[in-house]
């Protein structure tokens, strides 16, 4: 999945919470979402940003939790964040692992390779 077709499917899927999200989607999601913010923050627009940041939360949210269905674990463990430190080292270390073959939320998304 290119970068450009990770942001319109994460957009396309604004509050989908249901179905599987590959590795490479959330994590080109999550690098746009980062730039963005990083250059509205340069450039001094505080209210943009926030805007950007509230419009972005959903889409966010639910591609974390397709993340973790494509892991086979229940979304609600993006809950974890709230938890200082522990938490956040938990996700990103669940994140960064390969999809996982057919589990309860559905099949992997196709043309992505098993590492």
């Amino acid at each position: 999945m290119t970068f450009q077709e990770s942001i319109q499917t994460c957009f396309k899927k604004y509050a989908d919470f249901n179905g599987r999200a590959s590795r490479a989607e959330y994590w080109w999601f999550a690098l746009f979402i980062f730039l963005v913010s990083v250059v509205l923050g340069i450039a001094g627009a505080g209210l943009v940003s926030g805007l950007f940041s509230l419009a972005t939360l959903v889409p966010s949210l639910a591609a974390g939790v397709r993340r973790l269905h494509d892991l086979g674990k229940s979304g609600w463990f993006l809950l974890l964040s709230l938890i200082p430190v522990i938490g956040a080292l938990v996700l990103l270390y669940w994140f960064i692992q390969p999809s996982s073959d057919s589990n309860q939320y559905g099949e992997p998304a196709e043309g992505i390779a098993q590492a």
